[in-house]
């Protein structure tokens, strides 16, 4: 079953283009079973595999107290694999033909309200290479809605200051142009003027930003100036920098941005991802004529 699991793992790396954290959870997921059809079925060959031994298997995740998401997850692994394993002739047959995977619930995203977001980006800059660093990175991410691993991946070849954008590589190499608002495009320009050559040293790489020893930022990194900046505005509730990812969507639809449009820039794929968005404004509205209607 191992050969049959590598040609898959380089199926949806070289053919299917996704992302390395999307095939990092495959392949745990996949070799997590493969384990367990060793050692407790007693077999390695992809045919002995049937409809039980996967119950078995999914009885054996529940036992171990593997919380419903990851279950769900599991089970998505190993029907895409004995899939791709039928169509591609490894296996006889698809045991998982017939699993349905349980529906989870949706988890409406955290968001920041507009004046947090303000309260973070209005705090106290120092005039600093990394002030000005952090600042412009914190305007950026709430400009574009980016991942914080396409942040840190961003290049100064990326930024077009004067079109007003930035060209973002999202999951499975995908490129997206995102536009830069003013307050952003004002924050990247001081810090790439007067900042980020003095961070370089005497590194020579095009990544925007940079640590103090001119190397890529990584998002460890991020996460602690992130945390960091949070305490400093007074924000209490748990921020990551998904968050402010979050938030940009929120804020977009609240002011009447077309979905359409605010997909593109996430860079979903599917509209239904967006569409979470507006479930959470809805709940957004509903505080508000609770907190301020007179007969709510």
């Amino acid at each position: 079953m191992g050969n049959e699991i590598t040609e898959f793992l380089h199926y949806i790396q070289v053919e299917r283009g996704l992302a390395k954290n999307t095939i990092q959870s495959y392949e745990r997921d996949l070799k997590q079973y493969e384990l367990f059809v060793k050692n407790v079925e007693n077999t390695m060959d992809i045919n002995q595999i049937d409809r039980q031994t996967i119950l078995h298997y999914l009885y054996f995740l529940k036992e171990q107290g593997r919380a419903e998401t990851t279950i769900a997850r599991s089970i998505a692994s190993i029907r895409a694999f004995h899939q791709f394993a039928l169509r591609e002739k490894l296996a006889e047959q698809d045991p998982s033909v017939h699993l349905d995977i349980p529906k989870r619930a949706k988890r409406l995203p955290k968001v920041l309200s507009m004046q947090e977001v303000e309260a973070l980006l209005a705090v106290p800059l120092e005039k600093h290479p990394i002030s000005r660093r952090n600042r412009a990175m914190l305007e950026t991410l709430y400009a574009t809605g980016m991942r914080v691993s396409e942040l840190i991946n961003l290049t100064v070849t990326d930024t077009h200051l004067t079109m007003g954008f930035v060209r973002c590589i999202g999951k499975g190499n995908k490129e997206r142009i995102i536009p830069l608002g003013g307050e952003a495009t004002k924050a990247l320009q001081r810090y790439l003027e007067d900042s980020r050559l003095t961070l370089l040293k005497k590194n020579r790489h095009d990544v925007l930003f940079v640590n103090h020893h001119g190397k890529p930022l990584s998002r460890q990194g991020f996460w602690k100036i992130l945390k960091q900046l949070a305490e400093k505005a007074n924000i209490n509730k748990p921020l990551t920098p998904h968050t402010l990812r979050h938030s940009f969507a929120t804020h977009l639809l609240e002011n009447g941005a077309d979905l359409r449009a605010v997909q593109e820039m996430l860079g979903h794929v599917d509209i239904s991802t967006t569409q979470i968005y507006t479930h959470v404004t809805k709940t957004r509205m509903k505080e508000v004529y609770a907190q301020h209607h007179p007969r709510a």
